[in-house]
């Protein structure tokens, strides 16, 4: 466990390396937090609910920080509010980093002064929620670097691949009952169960994601222009925000460009469509005569062909390697199971609290860790949100 702690601490770290210390103190949107507020905060989970309940002799850092890097846990006290990370130019990165220290040796004293299941436990919870930050810094380092005038990458690697265009394969679903969620050994978020059966009408769900080159096609009929093919609150998101092709799309005189990690490049075809709303992916959908997977489709297709995929260290971000390389949409609102059993105490607000006006995603990113994965795991996001990795998979009923 200190392995696995440590070395999961190091690659937050690293994620940061190729930043300027600059970059790490702005917020360019509410959603968006500075990578040294998700630094910060991740080192205040491990202090909060492990240190100062389970170490006598712990001292906090700074007792300040609790009010600062508190990110929405209401039952241990009032917090600094979201949409006001980016006003703070104290604490310093530096302070950040010797904040990071000293929770990291005053953790790995614990682990191997005690034995404690419920501690490990806790720890296994802290290093997943710390991997769950390191796609969301890639996210907002993202965000971050594309309102600069200059465009600049973020990794100087090409993200250029010479995969082709697949056929588009279908996954059939037939009609009948099924199990979801999961309650294997091993970790796993508690919204990920219990195990319970449902039924399935019976559907088709492709494999493979839509395109760039799709989603133009639907951008050339006119499909942000057609109000039959959105929802309600959709279409009012896109005459509100006067939305008009994906996030960091930009057209150019020689066409659509795209940012990416690796900067600004031209749009191509073959490679996945990402960074869209719901609506957007609903829209396309409708465009297209299907519509979206609902999340326990998806769940069926990933534990068939996930097994079958490599998610490489994002450390790569190589986001065209792989057809599990976004986060897909589905028409799932986020929502608890039946059965359903949160967390104890302050940790039931993880997830519970956030099962209102979301709908859940399926199938990872290139930003999420490896061994971060798995088919049963939900993610969730608010319709109209897409600076994160999101992309879509379509499905239709069996004739």
């Amino acid at each position: 466990m200190k392995h696995a702690y440590l070395e999961t601490r190091s690659k937050t770290e690293e994620i940061c390396e190729p930043l300027e210390v600059e970059d790490m103190v702005i917020q360019t949107c509410p959603e968006v937090s500075p990578p040294k507020w998700h630094l910060a905060h991740t080192t205040w989970f491990f202090e909060k609910f492990i240190l100062q309940k389970y170490d006598s002799s712990y001292r906090v850092f700074n007792p300040k920080f609790s009010y600062l890097f508190n990110s929405y846990y209401k039952t241990v006290g009032q917090h600094w509010q979201r949409v006001d990370r980016g006003k703070l130019s104290r604490p310093t990165v530096k302070t950040v980093m010797d904040y990071r220290k000293y929770v990291d040796e005053c953790l790995v004293k614990l682990l191997n002064e005690a034995e404690d299941k419920e501690i490990l436990k806790l720890v296994e919870l802290g290093i997943q929620h710390e991997q769950q930050h390191q796609e969301l810094l890639l996210m907002d380092i993202k965000h971050i670097l594309s309102t600069n005038i200059d465009r600049p990458a973020y990794l100087e690697r090409s993200p250029m691949s010479e995969n082709k265009v697949g056929n588009e394969e279908w996954f059939t679903i037939a009609p009948g009952v099924y199990e979801f969620g999961t309650e294997r050994e091993g970790f796993h978020y508690d919204n990920e169960g219990p195990v319970h059966k449902r039924s399935l009408i019976g559907a088709e769900v492709s494999k493979i994601l839509v395109t760039n080159g799709q989603f133009v096609e639907f951008m050339q009929d006119g499909g942000y222009e057609r109000p039959e093919l959105w929802l309600s609150l959709g279409w009012d998101w896109v005459q509100e925000n006067n939305i008009r092709a994906p996030l960091y799309w930009n057209k150019s005189e020689s066409g659509w460009k795209e940012f990416t990690l690796h900067g600004e490049v031209e749009l191509n075809p073959i490679w996945p469509v990402q960074h869209i709303s719901l609506y957007e992916a609903d829209a396309y959908a409708r465009w297209r005569g299907v519509r979206l997977p609902s999340e326990f489709e998806l769940e069926l297709l990933l534990k068939e062909e996930m097994p079958k995929s490599s998610n490489k260290d994002f450390h790569g971000l190589d986001p065209h390697s792989s057809q599990y390389n976004l986060w897909s949409w589905t028409s799932t609102q986020y929502q608890a199971y039946p059965g359903y059993v949160s967390y104890e105490g302050s940790l039931g607000e993880y997830n519970q609290k956030f099962m209102c006006n979301q709908f859940v995603l399926r199938g990872g990113s290139y930003g999420t860790p490896a061994g971060h994965l798995r088919a049963t795991y939900r993610n969730f996001f608010e319709p109209w949100q897409r600076w994160m990795f999101s992309g879509l998979r379509l499905a239709k009923n069996l004739q």
